[in-house]
């Protein structure tokens, strides 16, 4: 993989990979849930197709949990991408708490045009 940085545009609910020019090659869409506590909820994971297979989604997922753990918030995952990744790191990525997932998709179901 070449070297990529992500940021976090928390505003804007992204997680972006740069690549080396500066352009965004990838990045995982989310919200942060409010209540009934707080959670960083992943819903989608987009790699441009001339960077697949370079372990870019997989380097955001990883900085996702990381964000999580530095900040004391668990994340309630709903992109495919991030259970199957969370799946497969138990160690980095905690089990979701089964309310918070529910919580996390009648929320997306409330807003149905923001994702």
């Amino acid at each position: 993989m070449s070297d990529i940085e992500i940021r976090d545009d928390r505003a804007a609910g992204r997680l972006e990979a740069l690549g080396d020019g500066g352009e965004v090659v990838g990045r995982i869409e989310y919200f942060v849930l409010e209540s009934p506590a707080a959670a960083l909820v992943p819903v989608h994971t987009i790699v441009e197709p001339e960077h697949e297979g370079k372990g870019i989604a997989g380097s955001l997922a990883r900085e996702l949990y990381t964000i999580s753990a530095r900040e004391g918030v668990p994340v309630a995952p709903l992109c495919p991408y991030v259970v199957k990744w969370a799946e497969r790191h138990p160690d980095e990525a905690p089990a979701a708490d089964p309310a918070l997932l529910r919580a996390a998709k009648d929320w997306l179901r409330a807003h149905p045009g923001r994702f």
